[in-house]
């Protein structure tokens, strides 16, 4: 186990990274333990079956990825992703009433013109 204090970790983050890689990493903060930091890949948390898929919808839903990113995690292409995301119930195009309404009104303008 590696061991980085608060300070150490906001010095260089990249070592404290590529020793998760290796090892788990407990960050100290005063003295105390506060945080652990462990590779995915090392432990390999992600080779579990659907472990991938479901870290990527949660990040996804939750707002913390793109859609395209989301389905590169995943390992799932473009339209596969959109798919599981539209059986699960999560919204793929998220717009407030005002942008759709602004979307809807550009669409017609663009119909009047072909």
């Amino acid at each position: 186990m590696k061991i980085v204090n608060v300070s150490g970790l906001k010095n260089n983050p990249t070592e404290a990274l590529r020793n998760s890689h290796k090892d788990v990493v407990l960050v100290m903060n005063r003295d105390r333990p506060d945080a652990m930091m462990v590779g995915l890949d090392s432990a390999d948390m992600l080779g579990v079956e659907g472990a991938r898929i479901a870290l990527a919808t949660a990040l996804f839903r939750d707002g913390n990825l793109s859609l395209a990113r989301s389905a590169r995690v995943a390992r799932m292409p473009l339209e596969l992703f959109v798919a599981h995301l539209s059986r699960l119930g999560i919204a793929v195009v998220r717009l407030s009433a005002k942008e759709a309404a602004g979307d809807i009104d550009t669409l017609d303008q663009w119909l009047a013109t072909s």
